[in-house]
């Protein structure tokens, strides 16, 4: 019994259709009525991304470890992007994920579904950004360099772990949020330390010695260094470091999916 639910959490094979028409609307009421639509993916990154080189690297001076004052300000904001990219995919599923039962009532109450798809459709929604940003990545390295390394083939690899993390992360906060309302209040603030506790605008090197252990338990600060060891240093993975970071956000998965199966049944009594 147990392992059939899981299976159906983990594997929704048979909910193929359903969950692929379910993205589709999702990413669809995101952009309906906007003048330009789906290119706000496009813009919202680049203009981010614009803001903050102009303030990292122009205000504020910040240089990044291994690059000298002359070296291209592309380069510096590719770095940036790379974190970036990574950072917006997670947050952008977190954020949404207390409220993703909630703001489906009629799903709970008035039709048989299968509630575990609203996280899948989370993931799903927020991989259309991802994607995108990867696109946006590969073409400033190909600006920038002329070239594009092969080991950015495996970038999809590094990423992949991302999925069952934010998976698992949208069953526990989903199941959570369902009966305490604060917690989309408090991710808020939480979001937005991450954001500076990340690797995003820094390289793990750069911190002290005594504090780079702590970053294991940042669970973005792997793919981020990864990301950029394959597309920008043109290196193969870690893969021994990308295995266990696989792992972890497995078992993530998998408590959240045991989490929100046993609290899904009073859903229906506090909506």
């Amino acid at each position: 019994m147990v392992r059939s639910t899981l299976k159906a959490y983990l594997w929704p094979q048979r909910h193929g259709a359903l969950l692929r028409q379910l993205v589709r609307r999702e990413i669809d009421s995101r952009f309906r009525q906007n003048l330009m639509g789906g290119l706000w993916l496009v813009i919202t990154p680049l203009a981010m991304l614009m803001v903050l080189t102009v303030v990292f690297r122009h205000i504020m001076g910040v240089r990044w470890p291994g690059l000298g004052h002359e070296e291209a300000h592309l380069a510096f904001a590719l770095r940036l992007y790379a974190g970036l990219a990574v950072f917006q995919f997670f947050a952008d599923g977190v954020n949404r994920a207390p409220n993703l039962v909630l703001a489906q009532p009629q799903l709970v109450k008035k039709v048989v579904f299968p509630l575990e798809l609203l996280s899948w459709v989370n993931v799903g929604s927020a991989l259309v950004g991802l994607g995108v940003s990867g696109v946006l990545l590969l073409g400033g390295m190909w600006w920038a360099e002329g070239h594009i390394p092969w080991s950015a083939i495996s970038l999809p690899l590094v990423w992949l772990p991302l999925v069952p993390l934010l998976l698992g992360l949208g069953w526990l906060l989903s199941g959570m949020g369902t009966y305490v309302r604060d917690v989309g209040q408090i991710l808020g603030p939480v979001m937005s330390a991450l954001m500076f506790l990340t690797p995003i605008f820094f390289p793990i090197e750069a911190l002290p010695a005594n504090l780079r252990g702590w970053m294991a338990f940042n669970p973005l600060a792997e793919p981020i260094t990864q990301t950029r060891r394959v597309l920008i240093d043109g290196l193969w993975p870690d893969w021994s470091a990308w295995g266990l970071h696989l792992l972890v956000s497995c078992v993530v998965a998998l408590l959240g999916a045991l989490w929100f199966e046993r609290v899904r049944k009073g859903f229906a009594d506090v909506i």
